[in-house]
């Protein structure tokens, strides 16, 4: 039998050796708790607390009628909010979020400085938009309607979100309890005095929210408070 050249040996054990690297490096990235994880739908099984939103897995987005083509879609890089979770389950939990007016994005910085300027949000004067929960009706398991006060450029008006409560579990990175959550809703911008560009842009605004909140570690420093407006 005529035995492979030294280089193609070569050759494949220098494959058979990146291979095992690799493998050994999805294993040490991906360890078999965080394959295998799952979460709790029970509200029962979230410890009682106070929570505060993940600073790197949530989402809001608001989105608007756009000349009966499209709804356009706008997001917000910057927010922090806090979870209070009591013994009760949704019914009694409360909630407080504070989004960054100044960090809308629209993907066009022309539009963003239109929307963000004195015709509309006027972020200047008004660089925050807050939302504190009032009252919760629930709907389903793990599902309700979520009514608070919504701030925006200094005018307060009640809105309610639909919230799914997606479950919990200690995160199998960080051992915290954690839970998330997905809501979506919708309101009138003339509501807050913000009528500009009306009916070529629509009244009604769409939201989606996604969040996560994990309760910090023993000993951690809780977010600033955001100041008032």
């Amino acid at each position: 039998m005529k035995e492979r050249p030294f280089s193609s040996r070569i050759r494949q054990s220098r494959r058979a050796f990146c291979a095992a690297l690799c493998a050994a490096g999805i294993a040490a990235c991906t360890p078999l708790r965080v394959v295998t994880h799952s979460v709790s739908r029970a509200e029962a099984d979230v410890p009682p607390g106070r929570y505060t939103m993940d600073e790197h897995h949530w989402s809001v987005l608001f989105d608007v009628d756009h000349f009966h083509y499209s709804r356009f879609v706008m997001r917000f890089d910057r927010a922090q909010a806090t979870l209070d979770w009591r013994a009760g389950g949704l019914e009694t939990a409360a909630v407080d979020a504070t989004i960054d007016a100044t960090s809308l994005d629209t993907n066009v910085s022309a539009l963003d400085a239109m929307v963000k300027g004195p015709q509309m949000l006027d972020v200047q004067r008004f660089g925050q938009i807050r939302f504190t929960s009032t009252h919760f009706e629930r709907t389903g398991e793990g599902r309700g309607r979520l009514t608070g006060n919504l701030t925006i450029r200094g005018v307060t008006q009640p809105v309610t979100l639909d919230v799914t409560f997606n479950g919990s579990a200690p995160n199998p990175l960080t051992k915290q309890p954690t839970l998330g959550f997905a809501a979506t809703g919708q309101f009138s911008r003339a509501a807050f005095g913000l009528t500009t560009w009306y009916p070529a842009v629509g009244d009604e605004i769409g939201v989606r929210i996604q969040a996560e909140f994990a309760q910090p570690a023993p000993g951690a420093q809780p977010p600033a408070a955001a100041p008032a407006q």
